[in-house]
């Protein structure tokens, strides 16, 4: 998947940093982003997929208005996971960031289930 670099994307704006570049927490949902449409092909009806581990390395600045191409590429489902192997790539096609992230395989209802009833506890308390 493609992104731009946009006022909203930067530290600056996020409160992460002070510089005018693309932030690491939003290069890292980029990527969780793109694994969600990559483990698309690997969900059966009435299934989602949740993170559930990321591991990131961002190594080199992107600036506003540039763009990032995010590349994930799964390994074998095992024990109703997915692990992903990810990296992003800017307009000179240096690598900006790389690293892996595991997602879940879950029955979205009884997922949602259970997220609705843990919310209503915490409310109780």
């Amino acid at each position: 998947m493609r992104f731009r670099v946009t006022e909203a994307d930067i530290a600056s704006t996020l409160g992460t940093g002070d510089v005018p570049v693309l932030a690491t927490s939003r290069l890292v949902t980029w990527m969780e982003a793109t694994t969600v449409q990559a483990a698309a092909p690997f969900l059966n009806a009435g299934q989602t997929s949740v993170g559930v581990a990321v591991r990131i390395e961002h190594r080199r600045p992107t600036p506003l208005g540039g763009s990032v191409d995010i590349i994930a590429e799964p390994s074998a489902p095992a024990g109703g996971r997915l692990a992903f192997s990810v990296r992003a790539v800017d307009d000179s096609g240096e690598q900006v960031g790389a690293g892996e992230i595991d997602r879940a395989i879950v029955e979205r209802e009884p997922f949602l289930r259970r997220a609705t009833a843990s919310a209503a506890d915490h409310a109780a308390d």
